[in-house]
Parts: structure tokens; C-alpha cells; sequence
């Protein structure tokens, strides 16, 4: 097969001048002729960030996943990129290098512009010596002006790689015309290997460990640790099938770099100037296994801005938030904790001043409706224990920051908003409910709808009724329409009249060939926040 001749102008201009920010002027130190050990984009390739005219494609060179630097010298390797409106690349469309440097773990990141809004492209990499990569398929955004028939998305996240498998992801690459994924985070979990001195052991019914794979290694603190677990996660076939399917929109929780952090402080209260470098190395190899833009590679100055908007068209508007950066004064269960982060007299935020700022004028908008696409619950959910008893608030939630919930109800009702969805994930079940008003009128007036997506993995098995469902449901919580420890995902499929959300579970995740089913079916209209059974 013969490729066209590139010049430089037609680089810039199909990569978007952002080709790989570290790829353009001098190549440095590369590889003339590679000699890889085994097949180099044995990661898969990948999509993200879908505008009317472009997106994100990615791919990341490892020919021996976890051996050290992924079997790669180091050395930056030419990597050419090829856009086609079919899926035979019969009429490629944009073609251009960039550079897979060591800096950066071998990845490449290509920012295409220049592409037509709301139709379908297929693109793939191409490395001398080695061949293609597989074929990934990415939908444009609509055109700024055009208020499309139905824009179709799903929700995961949550996806511990030793409790359970990813056939939930083989089943999500299957779902017709997705126009992206929202991914909520936990995209990784930090923790070593041996399963049953984890956090979360998973066990079958005659108590063995039931899930037949293994975190390698200990926890994670350096980049080529962070880059090593991302290999093995990336390493699943059904994983790598759901990224070439549709375009990814990547967020983060806590656990691609350690249980329940929050802004400068991790849950054993590690120095701030200590944990900042775990901090770094892990975001820096976040954004390196995935398909996000050049905003979102981590600054040295910790100045980087990981929310941002996607827009389609003018009937949604999608506003990615980051709750974990910027957290300040969350509240404590226990104030002698070494956890407690708790300053008398201080505001409470779980997304900080710019944060709140900015989602707030993002709102005022004339789409048809608002997707706040998020991390944990927003609801203000009450819990009873076993034996009846009323269990506290959860500090790690946005009960945790009362003042930013209370700002986020009021920038919603101060503008008479009634087209809010709020997408969730982090708690490992199926939470469907409403947002009140007033936290202390549950049955009252709401001011969004939410949908907390299950996990891909986390917690194994499941099932219909656990001690985590229960402590909620039978608190006496109005506004939570349903509530249930299944596996799976959440697709939206969103037209100007309809909001439809499908919850689809899987029936065991602990083995393999688990099946999908549609658990529920909710509708919202726009003018109010109510949820309605399908």
C-alpha cells in the first residue's frame, strides 16, 4: 500500500498544529528503522474529546506490555496516522507523523481538525516494521448551529481488573451509533497484587478467590509503575474493543492515583509536598494511556484544567467536572483523624472557586439540556445500619461539601433550569434519584435528575440487594427511584422531547461470557426533573 506524500503544511493542518505537542521541531533522538520484539500497539487504539470538526486519537507503542518501558528503547519512533471515511480506507481523508517519544511512554496523541460534523471516521497507526494498528471508529460532533434527531451516549467506569472481567465492555463496543462514552473515573486501581490482602477481595460461594487475574506487582507510586498497571488494564481485549468503537470522555476519580484522595491531601495525610509527586507521575501517566487533549497534560506548576465542555450542537451541553483536584474543607466524621481536612469558618468545595465559577456560566445556555458529568453522589443520602440504626453523612461525597451543593441547587434554580442530568459513578451500584431542592425537604421540589452508573468490575458479582443497597433504601430516601449491586453500564439516548436512560447489567462479571441485560428504563422531559419508568 502506498502512503501520500506529506508536506509540512498538511501536517499542521490535519493534526491540528497539536499533533503530539512533543512531536513537532526537532525529532531528536529516533529509531531509523524499528525492530520490535512482538507487535507494537498491543494496547489498541482510541478516541476522545469529539468536537464538530475533530477529536483525539490515540495509541501508545508496547510491543511487550509489562516489561520495562513496554519492550521500547529509548528512543522517539515515527508513527504515521491516517483518517478515512470508510472503514476499508479506501478515501483517506487526512494523513499525517507524529513522534511516539519515551518522555511520554511511547504514546501518541493527534488532535484532527478539519473534518466534517456528525458522521462516522475511521482512523488507525502505522509504524515502520511493524504494520497497522487495529481500525478505531470516532463520531464528529454536530455542528455548532444544528439541533440533531438524537445524540446516543453511555456512562462506566469502576473497573478493578482483579475482581471481575471486562465482558460488560465487549457488550458496550456492540451498542449502535454511540456517539461517545463518558467515563467517570477508577479507570485503574492503585492497590498491589494478591487479591485477598486488597481492599475488596472477591470470593464464590465455596469462599475461593473467584476472579482468575492478579494486579502485578505492589502499590503504585512511581511513572513506570502508573505506567505499568495502565498496560495491564489496557492489555483486555474487551477494553481495548470498547475504545475502538466510539470516542472515550475521560475523567478521573481517586483511584488512578490513591484511594479517596483530595486536593493536596491522600487518605493517610502524606505530606503535600510528598504526595504532589505522586500526584504528578500518576496524572502524567493518565493522560499518556489516553485519548484526551494537550489542555489536559499535567503541568509542572499543578496549573492544569481537567474540566471542560463538550457541546452537541444545541441540544446538549456536556460539562465535565473534576472533583478531586480542587477539594478544600471537607467535613469530618472524626476531627482526631489524620484524614480530617476540616477548617472552622472555611467554605466547603468540591470542585473550588474557578470550578464553580465556570460551571456556573457555563449553565446559562440555550441547549436543550444539561449533562453534568461527574464522579460521586450529589444526592444528600441518609443510611440506616443493620440494626436500624441512622448512619452518618459521607465525607468523600458531595455531602462531604454541603456549600458546594447548596451553590450548585442555587445556580440551577436561579436560572429556572428543569433540563439538568447529572451522570455519576464511584459507588459500585445502581443509583437512579433526584436532587432536591433542599436538603432538608427529600420529598420535595428537584432541581436535576441523576443517574449513578454501577461498575464495569468493582465488588464482583453483585446482585439485586447487598448491605450497601439496603442501608439506603430503607432510610427513607424519596428521591431514589432505584437502587441495586449489579454490574454494568448506562446508555442515554437524548432527542429534543426525551431523555432515556437504560440500565444494563450483567448477570456475573466474576466469569467469563457474563450476558447483558436491560435491568430498567427511566424518561426525564425537559421542563421538569422528574424521573418517569419506561
Amino acid at each position: 500500500m502506498s502512503y501520500p506524500k506529506l508536506d509540512r503544511r498538511r501536517f499542521l493542518l490535519g493534526a491540528g498544529s497539536l499533533a503530539m505537542f512533543a512531536g513537532l521541531g526537532h525529532a531528536g533522538r529516533t529509531w531509523a528503522a524499528p525492530a520490535f520484539t512482538a507487535y507494537p500497539f498491543s494496547l489498541g487504539v482510541a478516541s476522545g474529546d469529539p468536537w464538530p470538526d475533530g477529536f483525539v486519537i490515540w495509541t501508545r507503542l508496547a510491543p511487550e506490555p509489562l516489561a520495562e518501558h513496554g519492550g521500547m528503547p529509548m528512543l522517539a519512533v515515527p508513527v504515521k496516522w491516517e483518517i478515512a471515511e470508510d472503514a476499508r480506507f479506501a478515501r483517506i481523508v487526512l494523513a499525517g507523523e507524529a513522534l511516539a517519544r519515551p518522555e511520554l511512554g511511547h504514546s501518541v496523541h493527534v488532535e484532527v481538525q478539519g473534518l466534517k460534523p456528525a458522521r462516522p471516521y475511521w482512523y488507525r497507526f502505522i509504524v515502520g516494521g511493524a504494520g497497522a494498528s487495529p481500525v478505531g471508529v470516532v463520531r464528529t460532533a454536530p455542528a455548532a448551529d444544528d439541533l440533531p434527531g438524537r445524540v446516543r451516549l453511555a456512562v462506566a467506569g469502576c473497573q478493578a481488573y482483579y475482581q471481575g472481567w471486562y465482558d460488560a465492555y465487549r457488550h458496550l463496543s456492540e451498542e449502535p451509533e454511540l456517539d461517545a462514552v463518558f467515563h467517570y473515573g477508577d479507570y485503574i486501581y492503585e492497590g498491589p497484587a494478591g487479591r485477598n490482602t486488597d481492599k475488596f477481595p472477591i470470593y464464590d460461594a465455596a469462599g475461593n478467590l473467584a476472579v482468575e487475574r492478579d494486579h502485578v506487582g505492589g502499590e503504585i507510586y512511581t511513572l513506570d509503575d502508573y505506567r505499568r498497571r495502565y498496560a495491564l488494564y489496557k492489555s483486555d481485549p474487551d477494553l481495548q474493543a470498547a475504545h475502538a468503537s466510539a470516542a472515550f470522555v475521560m475523567s478521573f476519580d481517586d483511584h488512578e492515583i490513591d484511594n479517596d484522595w483530595g486536593g493536596e491531601w491522600d487518605q493517610d495525610r502524606t505530606p503535600p509536598e510528598v504526595f504532589a509527586l505522586r500526584r504528578f507521575v500518576a496524572m502524567q501517566a493518565w493522560y499518556e494511556n489516553l485519548p484526551v487533549r494537550r489542555t489536559q497534560f499535567p503541568r509542572v506548576d499543578g496549573g492544569t484544567r481537567y474540566f471542560r465542555r463538550l457541546d452537541y450542537g444545541r441540544l446538549l451541553r456536556m460539562h465535565v467536572l473534576d472533583t478531586r483536584s480542587h477539594r478544600a474543607n471537607q467535613r469530618c466524621l472524626d476531627p482526631s483523624s489524620a484524614r480530617c481536612r476540616y477548617e472552622a469558618g472555611e467554605p466547603s468545595s468540591i470542585m473550588g472557586p474557578a470550578q464553580e465559577a465556570w460551571l456556573d456560566a457555563g449553565l446559562d445556555n440555550g441547549a436543550r439540556w444539561n449533562l453534568i458529568a461527574q464522579q460521586v453522589f450529589v444526592m444528600p443520602l441518609k443510611a440506616r445500619g443493620s440494626g436500624g440504626e441512622e448512619q452518618t453523612w459521607f465525607p468523600d461525597k458531595w455531602d462531604g461539601y454541603p456549600g458546594s451543593r447548596a451553590r450548585l441547587v442555587k445556580s440551577i434554580a436561579d436560572r429556572k433550569l428543569t433540563n439538568v442530568v447529572i451522570a455519576t459513578g464511584d459507588a459500585h451500584m445502581n443509583a437512579i434519584g433526584e436532587v432536591p431542592l433542599r436538603d432538608d425537604e427529600p420529598d420535595g421540589p428537584a432541581a436535576a435528575t441523576e443517574f449513578l452508573a454501577t461498575s464495569i468490575s468493582s465488588n464482583g458479582d453483585g446482585g439485586i440487594d447487598s448491605a450497601n443497597v439496603t442501608r439506603f433504601t430503607d432510610a427513607g430516601n424519596p428521591f431514589l427511584k432505584l437502587a441495586d449491586n449489579l454490574r454494568g453500564y448506562h446508555t442515554f439516548d437524548v432527542t429534543p422531547d426525551q431523555w432515556r436512560a437504560d440500565v444494563k447489567v450483567m448477570d456475573q462479571v466474576q466469569r467469563k461470557g457474563g450476558r447483558l441485560s436491560t435491568r430498567a428504563r427511566f424518561v426525564v422531559t425537559p421542563d421538569e426533573p422528574r424521573l418517569h419508568r419506561a
